[in-house]
């Protein structure tokens, strides 16, 4: 996946000229100044900046966008799915509550606790990647501290967990701006570039996980989630081949007015694929550890699953979060959690357990928790 530039951009004037013509410098250093592309033909004097008028403020709203009538009807459709489904499966909700009732405290403590240890992996590989695009301290970017990064990143689950179609991705995006004034088409070209990973990542982890756990006989809906996965990933691979292939015709048939934005999305999707082992391994480790999540939920419950089951069923879910119907996969997740738990052996009761308290993990404690972010940085932005 790393990218090997035939030239290096030189900053400025001509150079720029040049290195649109020529391709994107993979040295950090030869970025260049704040607020212009490489791709730019013209000086920033020139310029103006679209991303200077705080484009992005509209994300700052969750409530507004929480009140839209898409986000309304997508939990509407979760709420379908999961009162249909659950009526089919016949899960009896008493015997739900007894396994609740008895649920190991210490595993299901570690299972939070493994949860929210990955967002540290998570702002780990993101400082790194925005680095890699020239977003530091040495190109003039004060990036917020560990905490900081993390708390953009809860921030913007809590956004994913209450619209749908992923825009909690742009809400990191405009955060970051906001706090650091780094180009806003910069920031989301680092996210893409780790969604790409993340994505190539899980698919391949599920699909030979699958194949330890299921061999032969892979259940039809973990078949068609893998299905989901290849469509996915040849989709987004595909993408980025036509970006770096195609990229003098595309930036040429970027209206004017948006061809800095595109040049800078361009330039940091691959800088930030540049070295992709260090973002391969911390993806790696992220979704294993969703997996070993699951299989303390499990020990919890007192539930007969196996770990490389859990970490199956794991990734499947994370694969039916990025469904844009629903918020966070809401719905589509539950049910097909719990559809592939009775396909290994585990009882309908029970599999609606796990299901349950393993989205309270993933879920609703990221709703709580972010309604606390939310607040507190409302409270600082008015001060």
């Amino acid at each position: 996946m790393s990218v090997t530039p035939t030239s290096p951009v030189r900053a400025g004037g001509a150079g720029v000229a040049d290195g649109r013509r020529e391709g994107l410098s993979a040295d950090p250093a030869s970025f260049p100044p704040p607020g212009q592309s490489a791709f730019s033909t013209r000086a920033p004097a020139e310029t103006p900046d679209p991303e200077s008028d705080n484009r992005g403020e509209g994300f700052g709203s969750l409530t507004a966008r929480f009140k839209r009538p898409e986000t309304l009807v997508s939990f509407g459709i979760a709420a379908a799915i999961v009162v249909f489904f659950f009526r089919g499966l016949e899960i009896d909700v008493g015997d739900v509550w007894v396994n609740i009732r008895q649920t190991n405290p210490f595993w299901y403590a570690l299972s939070l606790l493994v949860f929210y240890l990955g967002f540290i992996w998570r702002a780990l590989r993101w400082r790194m990647m925005l680095g890699q695009t020239g977003i530091d301290a040495a190109h003039g970017y004060r990036l917020p501290k560990m905490s900081g990064l993390i708390e953009i990143y809860l921030l913007s689950w809590f956004a994913n967990c209450l619209v749908p179609a992923k825009l909690g991705d742009a809400y990191r995006g405009f955060l970051l701006k906001k706090d650091t004034g780094a180009p806003f088409s910069t920031t989301v070209g680092t996210i893409l570039a780790e969604r790409l990973v993340d994505l190539v990542v899980l698919f391949l982890t599920m699909g030979v996980v699958g194949v330890a756990v299921f061999g032969s006989h892979l259940p039809g809906a973990a078949g068609q989630t893998l299905l989901v996965g290849v469509v996915l990933m040849v989709v987004g691979l595909v993408g980025l081949g036509v970006m770096w292939w195609a990229r003098d015709v595309l930036a040429r048939r970027v209206p004017a007015r948006w061809g800095d934005q595109y040049a800078r999305l361009h330039d940091a999707v691959f800088a930030s694929l540049r070295r992709p082992a260090p973002s391969v391994l911390a993806s790696l480790l992220i979704w294993l550890g969703d997996g070993l999540r699951l299989w303390f939920v499990a020990l919890a419950l007192g539930a007969d699953v196996g770990l490389g089951t859990a970490v199956f069923v794991a990734l499947m879910s994370a694969l039916l979060t990025t469904v844009p119907f629903t918020p966070a996969g809401l719905g589509f997740v539950d049910v097909a959690m719990i559809g592939v738990l009775k396909l290994v052996g585990v009882d309908t009761a029970m599999a609606g357990s796990v299901a349950l308290l393993d989205r309270v993990i993933g879920y609703w404690s990221i709703i709580l928790l972010g309604m606390v972010l939310y607040a507190r940085r409302a409270r600082r932005d008015v001060r």
